[in-house]
């Protein structure tokens, strides 16, 4: 019976190092809670109220705000190089195709702007750009308390744009593609099928889908998979060559973050097919239907620990990089 005893309050005690280590998997990077503690103390309360002046006048400025730091955090990791501008001598992240319907570069400005009158070369773009993504998708109803954000990221000074389409998951991709793309960055199943409830909130081009309501086989056809009425409405507002027009991902609620993205794609409604594709693993459509079932009962709590840890992503810390004083542009 002692060793028993013994025995369990060593798996306990195991277990304790071990989630004690991911919880510091950040600190292990470099990065922490509360790294502008003695530099820049006010920093998030800037941020936060900088970030609201933008979202309250256009709410829509959330999801590409958002959809801004995962593309960041993807190509050559969160450094902050899907600010930069392109140089006559370099096209940058910013103008590859998958990038151009990004919006929401002015409030990155702004919030630095405002973050640099009170700290001046402190704070850098890729810790902004972090805690504006965070800030901004709370302002839509999102997860109260917010995650905290782990800091300390430092600016990367290269920016290419061919990197973007080696390493962003475009919205064809199938299941396997989609683990294999998340894999990569260290990123589990969990994460992936996570992170894809940020299609909670924003709108879409019609050309990142009408393959599915068109020539889905090349043949003219349609995606079996997606549900056949909703099909029918989505044809209504794209023809096969539109490319200007703007979809609802999550229609009706795409102001706000909340799990109805779930309830919809159990319904086969998912706008994209990496989105279809989450009914198409067990761990992934397991997922999908828990939150669909209990209006997303964990949700929040998951995605903030899933983008804390996407916000890990090849991090610069220390003497790497640098703090940019303007993030459009290396010092």
């Amino acid at each position: 019976m002692a060793q028993l005893r013994k025995s369990v309050l060593v798996l306990m005690q195991l277990t304790i190092l071990f989630v004690c280590a991911v919880l510091n998997l950040a600190d292990a990077q470099g990065l922490k809670v509360g790294y502008y503690e003695k530099t820049c103390p006010s920093v998030e309360k800037i941020v936060k109220q900088a970030t609201a002046k933008f979202i309250s006048r256009a709410p829509t400025l959330a999801a590409p705000l958002l959809r801004m730091h995962f593309h960041d955090c993807f190509v050559r990791g969160c450094d902050g190089s899907i600010l930069l501008n392109s140089t006559k001598d370099n096209l940058a992240e910013k103008d590859a195709p998958p990038n151009l319907s990004l919006r929401g570069y002015q409030v990155i400005d702004g919030v630095k702007t405002a973050v640099e009158s009170k700290c001046p070369g402190v704070v850098s773009c890729a810790d902004i750009l972090a805690l504006v993504a965070r800030d901004a998708v709370s302002m839509l109803k999102g997860p109260v308390p917010y995650w905290k954000v782990p800091l300390g990221r430092r600016d990367g000074r290269v920016s290419i744009m061919l990197d973007t389409l080696t390493n962003l998951p475009p919205p064809f991709f199938d299941i396997s593609q989609l683990k294999s793309s998340f894999a990569s960055k260290g990123l589990n199943v969990k994460d992936l099928v996570v992170l894809s409830g940020g299609h909670t909130i924003g709108t879409s081009h019609c050309s990142s889908f009408t393959g599915r309501l068109y020539n889905f086989t090349g043949k003219g056809d349609m995606d079996p998979s997606l549900d056949s009425e909703y099909a029918v409405n989505l044809k209504k507002k794209c023809k096969p060559s539109d490319v200007n027009t703007l979809v609802e991902m999550d229609p009706g609620s795409f102001k706000t973050f909340d799990e109805e993205y779930y309830t919809l794609v159990a319904k086969r409604r998912g706008l994209f097919n990496s989105d279809a594709a989450l009914l198409d693993d067990k761990e992934t459509r397991d997922y999908v239907k828990l939150q669909a079932t209990t209006q997303g009962y964990t949700f929040f709590k998951d995605f903030g620990v899933s983008m804390v840890k996407m916000g890990n992503i090849g991090v610069l810390t220390g003497a790497a990089g640098e703090i940019r004083k303007s993030c459009a542009f290396v010092n």
